[in-house]
């Protein structure tokens, strides 16, 4: 198990590859869930078409394609603008977020990633992003985001069956949490606050290797 303070590498991976990497403070680490930050500066990678083509001037990017022909290039870049609190639970088929403005420490959103399970590794945490997500207001108010993209990795063939019908379910798991104002969308994170010993992350030796 991680202690709370040292840094890991939380990782995308497809086909035995790295599809995105992200460095993380631990803020806890036990049976039950994992605790990870996020913290603006800390060392990432991503595929060029992410940070040039979805996040560029263009807003395209075909990463089901990449991802089919294994033909992806990394590119490095720093997190920025937002803090992030990560929460993985065993066996779940998504993670949930808390993010915040940093500089002011304003709650933006509880935000819900569909991944697959996450997985340990000797540098961290893997998974892979399913793509989908829910942004979930201050106020409860919610909106699916990247519905299309998920569609397209479902008709291509990356995005298996059998990950759709854990979605499903991850689905109605989490809308019931949602009505009941339960944990982790109780505000029980509100407060945190990362130590202020704590430096942007980097990446550790190696994050590329399987």
């Amino acid at each position: 198990m991680w202690q709370p303070g040292e840094v890991v590498a939380l990782r995308g991976v497809y086909n035995q590859r790295v599809s995105y990497i992200q460095s993380a403070v631990v803020v806890q680490d036990k049976p039950e869930e994992v605790a990870l930050a996020v913290l603006p500066g800390a060392e990432c990678f991503a595929p060029e078409g992410y940070i040039n083509g979805k996040h560029g001037p263009s807003g395209q990017w075909d990463r089901w394609g990449e991802y089919e022909k294994g033909d992806w290039k990394m590119q490095r870049y720093a997190w920025h603008t937002n803090r992030l609190l990560i929460l993985l639970q065993p066996e779940k088929y998504y993670a949930s977020y808390y993010f915040w403005q940093a500089n002011k420490n304003r709650f933006l959103c509880y935000y819900i990633n569909f991944q697959l399970p996450f997985r340990r590794s000797e540098l961290g945490f893997d998974s892979f992003d399913l793509e989908l997500d829910i942004v979930i207001e201050p106020t409860y108010e919610w909106s699916w985001k990247d519905v299309d993209d998920y569609q397209r990795g479902i008709e291509c063939g990356v995005i298996h069956t059998e990950w759709v019908q854990a979605i499903d379910a991850a689905k109605q798991e989490i809308f019931d949490k949602l009505e009941k104002r339960a944990y982790p969308y109780d505000g029980a994170w509100l407060d945190w606050m990362p130590d202020s010993n704590w430096s942007p992350p980097t990446l550790p030796q190696n994050w590329d290797k399987i």
